[in-house]
């Protein structure tokens, strides 16, 4: 067996959103059409800057830190790097630089994938804007992001979740470093395509659900049907170590590593490589994988996480995802 490594904050938005089930029903306020306000989901609120064209599509180049996506966006007039983060269902700003923001709900303490604890508020941002979209009073947490900014050298402003994409489709592209963005309108919801997902032999669709602000996919492994996490914030590919003897029969341990989550505790956990996981038609051969406890991944109305799929998976090829329709595009 292989010395212990260091794998610093496997994931990020994991420690901060998926553990703890940000599940509050987001409210803020849009400008529709001619400037009307209504009070509407965070789901539903879009106004897309009159200047530009193609207001509905946008391609977004992006930049990486370590295997993070970072987006640039603007949170009033705060502007910078945001990671994209699929595991979180909401917007995360990092309290470093919104100290000044007051907190309309009081501090929370909560355990990280390490069980250290850590202190969260809510605070409202009037203006935030990704491209060409702009959310409107919108309700987010604050967190303490520093651990990330340390690890990987870099200013984090905070984490875009799910909440902000659920009227979209997005196709990432690793190897070109483009995120493309489509709000799909009512009349297209059942139409809508993409250029890049014409040509259907390309690729392979496979059904998703949005359960509690988190993308679940559903599969079965060594016999047993597991919901797994599509998670753009998570740096490496987890498995619960709850799970059946039968599971880990399937993967190969290479050695141990350091996992490190919100707060200052570290754990030691085993990584290997997974012989094959099944996903729609196709099989994914030795995906590297790290063991390690996900009970603090439970949904409210029962069930846990079973296991995340983060960059070592999501980068293989490009891969896209219809909120509305719920479902994922593998490219073959």
């Amino acid at each position: 067996m292989k010395s212990i490594s260091t794998y610093r904050l496997v994931k990020f938005g994991m420690a901060f959103c998926l553990l703890f089930g940000w599940l509050r029903e987001v409210q803020a306020t849009a400008f529709i059409g001619d400037g009307d306000i209504k009070n509407l989901r965070i789901d539903q609120i879009l106004q897309f800057r009159k200047d530009r064209d193609d207001s509905a599509s946008y391609v977004i180049p992006f930049n990486r830190s370590g295997n993070l996506i970072l987006l640039q966006a603007k949170a009033d007039t705060t502007e910078g790097n945001f990671i994209l983060d699929t595991g979180c269902p909401n917007l995360v700003l990092n309290i470093t630089y919104f100290r000044d923001y007051q907190s309309v709900a009081p501090d929370e303490m909560r355990n990280g994938i390490t069980a250290s604890e850590f202190s969260i508020s809510q605070t409202v941002v009037n203006d935030f804007s990704l491209g060409p979209f702009h959310y409107y009073k919108v309700k987010t947490d604050l967190a303490n992001l520093g651990n990330i900014e340390n690890s990987k050298g870099v200013k984090i402003l905070g984490l875009i979740g799910t909440g902000l994409l659920k009227q979209f489709e997005m196709i990432i592209d690793y190897e070109k470093n483009l995120l493309y963005l489509h709000r799909i309108g009512r009349k297209e919801a059942s139409t809508y395509r993409h250029d890049l997902l014409k040509d259907t032999a390309l690729y392979q669709v496979v059904p998703i659900q949005l359960t509690e602000g988190r993308i679940i996919l559903k599969t079965t492994l060594a016999g047993k049907k597991i919901r797994l996490v599509i998670d753009s914030g998570a740096e490496s590919n987890l498995l619960d170590s709850r799970l059946p003897n039968k599971v880990f029969e399937m993967v190969n341990i290479t050695g141990r590593t350091i996992l490190s989550g919100a707060g200052n505790k570290n754990v030691e956990v085993l990584k290997g490589d997974l012989s094959a996981l099944v996903i729609g038609n196709s099989a994914v051969k030795e995906l590297p994988v790290l063991i390690t406890n996900l009970e603090k991944t439970c949904f409210s109305l029962g069930g846990c996480v079973d296991g995340v799929l983060g960059f070592d998976y999501l980068s293989l090829k490009k891969i896209g995802f219809n909120f509305v329709n719920q479902e994922m595009y593998i490219w073959k």
